[in-house]
């Protein structure tokens, strides 16, 4: 039996950096954050890449400690109101080839004290690959039905994300598509209990929902124009 990567303590160290989000209270506990967040999550990056490829060969696992699929514990502080330097969750996202960003089909795992989900799809997607996904779904509507509604993805997954009110511009109000087309983000999310990021099923446990999350990646992939 594989040793678990996660521990309640990984909880703790999150929750306490919650009450703590300041620079200096982070700088005293760096060793914390090495040895419960950092190293478990590399290791798990690092162990789940043979596996991921077997899925598709086309998004990667990269164990790094910057640059990888480990995303960064700074905020992005610019725009927003919260001005906190820290996030409070872990975040770990295997990005297609092709993508530069987050704003790339990927497959995801979100770890925060009872908030941990598995994530499969692409997160506000720039204008041109929004359009090319919309215009995919209406000239392949059975395909994208048979991907959104497949029964193993729907057990594991539910749509989410933002949407705009109306209609997009271009794209006529009664299709019977619409509330598809009107989506901004193309996610779906599967929870996890705490018990089961602390699990030394965990690797398992998320390969079998990225399995599930497959018809949603190639649809996605198919209207982008690359690879699954």
């Amino acid at each position: 039996m594989p040793k678990p990567y996660f521990k309640q303590s990984s909880f703790k160290f999150l929750q306490k950096l919650s009450k703590n989000n300041d620079r200096e209270w982070f700088n005293e506990h760096k060793q914390e954050y090495e040895d419960e967040i950092r190293t478990p999550a590399l290791m798990f990056i690092a162990d789940i890449s043979d596996d991921l490829a077997k899925i598709s060969p086309h998004f990667y696992a990269i164990p790094k400690k910057v640059g990888g699929s480990l995303m960064r514990v700074y905020r992005d502080i610019r725009f927003g109101k919260d001005k906190t330097p820290y996030k409070t969750h872990v975040g770990i996202q295997f990005r297609h080839a092709m993508g530069k960003d987050v704003h790339s089909p990927g497959f995801y795992l979100h770890i925060e004290k009872n908030n941990c989900f598995v994530g499969v799809g692409i997160w506000r997607p720039d204008s041109p690959s929004l359009a090319k996904i919309r215009q995919e779904i209406i000239s392949k509507e059975k395909q994208w039905l048979a991907a959104s509604l497949d029964k193993k993805f729907k057990k594991q997954f539910e749509f989410t994300g933002e949407s705009l009110i109306n209609a997009p511009r271009g794209y006529a109000k009664d299709h019977p598509l619409l509330e598809d087309l009107k989506r901004k983000d193309f996610i779906a999310l599967s929870p996890l209990s705490d018990e089961e990021v602390c699990s030394p099923k965990l690797k398992s446990l998320v390969l079998k929902r990225f399995k599930a999350g497959e018809p949603l990646m190639m649809f996605l992939c198919k209207a982008l124009e690359v690879n699954y």
